[in-house]
């Protein structure tokens, strides 16, 4: 068996009118994300990845030499589409102001002791310019990758910032309309929330609740004139790729934004940014694609304001922290909300999974990957890498490979690789129990497709018991082989055991995960 995980994930591994410049204007061919219903999306921080592809091909690599075999390996996982986190235009300006922050450098040097200062590429959300960036290939690399990707049904999504640009992106200095501005009083009373730029003040880009991020000047949501712009970059994105995951897309809504500026940014307009934004950008591209980083419960508003998924940040803080019965709980919600979410158990802003859970880690990764909506796998999650690296730096440090890590994935990828996984219909479970036994930590679903899988974990430090029930369609004497791949067991049963309730009992953080397949002669015992 090939070891696609440790081959794809490791570090050294295979896998491991804004300016867009000469873009490939060809559709790609049509990709598994275009029939997935509920897709999952492998992000990549592409600089770091890049170094590890060069190091291991005693070469240079970037985007439009990555070697067949990478690509190979990444479709490998059955994933629908990849996320290349970071490709445009860095900032050296924003390089600049990262060194000399005590804050970032302390950070650096927590994940990367040994970093020099070469390895500080600026960050991904610090943008320069909407074209890629010449260090990882330009737009022709980025238009390489993607035929790649597209010839092996892999679809590609691209990032795009709305909030705040770099300030020494062109804009800055062109189209003074589009930023929210200051004063030089301003300036001289709030120096970390003000930048002088030319003979301009600009505000600095934040959101309602923290201090101003030290690289970024904010663009103004409710300008006309910024509205008209991001339509034409986001037009121009959508030719290079076939979706965007926007950061922090909660901080444009009219209400958010309001209650961030105040009066210096005037009465919100009639219509909120995104339905202005995305109509127009699918009046052009009706498939392409929309995911908003999200929090603070605005999944639902930025749903119906026309994003395809959202984060689901509120099932991760539930798997971490918070009571069972309030994972049970949030799986109650709507069906059509519960689709449109993106769950994950990492991803660049959030600790590795294998440091922030522990002997949880896939548990929940069970319990986040095996939902209804987007999945988000993080590039370094399949081999169990410990370290989140900060997103200025251009180089991943050294981490031992986690081989049971990786054989727990290997089987995932193979579980999630199931066409049910993409386009069936998930459903939660019924959970009962009796007098003496413990169902308060397990939580069930089922999902219904070309096979019918069912799901039960146990996110508790105890073990727990309980039965069952979920649609199945089985008369009592038919028998039943339930398959469990993750853990290599299979069990009989039979129609009545499944038709008055399944009983499990699980050990402490363990799982369940049960693909029904007809016994071998299908009759009563």
């Amino acid at each position: 068996m090939t070891d696609r995980t440790t081959a794809a994930d490791s570090a050294g591994g295979a896998m491991t009118p804004d300016r867009a410049g000469s873009v490939d204007r060809t559709r790609s061919a049509p990709t598994r994300m275009t029939a997935a219903i509920h897709p999952v999306i492998y992000e990549i921080n592409t600089w770091p990845w890049l170094r590890e592809l060069s190091e291991s091909q005693d070469r240079p690599v970037d985007l439009g030499s990555v070697p067949d075999a990478a690509w190979d390996e990444i479709a490998s996982l059955g994933v629908d589409a990849v996320w290349l986190m970071g490709v445009w235009r860095r900032s050296p300006a924003g390089i600049d102001i990262a060194i000399g922050d005590p804050v970032l450098t302390s950070s650096f040097s927590a994940a990367l002791p040994d970093w020099r200062p070469e390895d500080v590429v600026g960050s991904p959300y610090c943008v320069r310019d909407y074209r890629v960036d010449e260090h990882l290939g330009g737009p022709d690399g980025l238009a390489t990758a993607r035929r790649a990707l597209a010839e092996r049904g892999v679809g590609l999504i691209l990032d795009f910032v709305p909030n705040h640009v770099a300030p020494d992106h062109p804009w800055v200095l062109e189209r003074g309309e589009l930023f929210v501005t200051g004063t030089a009083g301003d300036l001289l009373r709030d120096p970390s929330s003000f930048i002088q730029v030319g003979d301009r003040v600009l505000a600095k880009g934040r959101d309602p609740y923290f201090p101003a991020w030290p690289d970024v000047v904010q663009l103004n949501a409710f300008a006309a004139a910024l509205r008209e712009t991001a339509i034409e970059t986001l037009t121009s994105i959508s030719e290079q790729c076939d979706g965007v995951r926007c950061d922090m897309a909660m901080l444009m809504l009219n209400d958010v934004f309001a209650r961030t500026w105040g009066d210096r940014v005037g009465p919100p307009p009639p219509a909120d940014y995104w339905p202005t934004i995305i109509p127009a950008v699918h009046a052009h591209r009706p498939d392409f694609l929309f995911i908003a980083e999200a929090y603070w419960d605005l999944e639902w508003v930025l749903q119906q304001q026309g994003f395809d998924f959202c984060y689901d940040k509120r099932l991760y803080d539930r798997l971490q922290l918070a009571p069972v019965d309030t994972v049970h709980g949030h799986l109650t919600g709507d069906s059509t909300y519960q689709q449109h979410l993106v769950r994950f158990v990492e991803n660049h802003d959030e600790p590795r999974v294998a440091a922030a859970f522990g002997d949880r880690a896939r548990v929940v990764a069970v319990a986040a990957l095996t939902q209804c909506g987007a999945r988000l796998i993080h590039h370094g999650q399949l081999c169990g890498r410990r370290t989140r690296l900060p997103v200025f730096l251009g180089r991943f440090p050294a981490e031992p490979i986690d081989q049971v890590t990786v054989d727990f994935y290997l089987a995932m990828m193979d579980v999630l690789d199931d066409p049910t996984f993409h386009r069936g219909l998930w459903q939660l479970a019924d959970l009962s129990g009796w007098p003496g036994s413990r169902t308060e930590n397990l939580v069930a679903w089922c999902w219904r497709g070309d096979h019918t899988w069912l799901i039960v974990v146990n996110l508790g430090d105890q073990t727990a018991s309980g039965r069952v029930r979920f649609p199945v369609d089985s008369p009592p004497e038919r028998w039943w082989l339930l398959v469990d791949p993750t853990h290599g067991v299979d069990v009989e049963r039979s129609g009545h055991d499944l038709i008055e309730g399944l009983y499990v009992e699980l050990q402490a953080r363990d799982w369940h995960l049960w693909r029904m397949d007809a016994a071998a002669d299908g009759a009563s015992r």
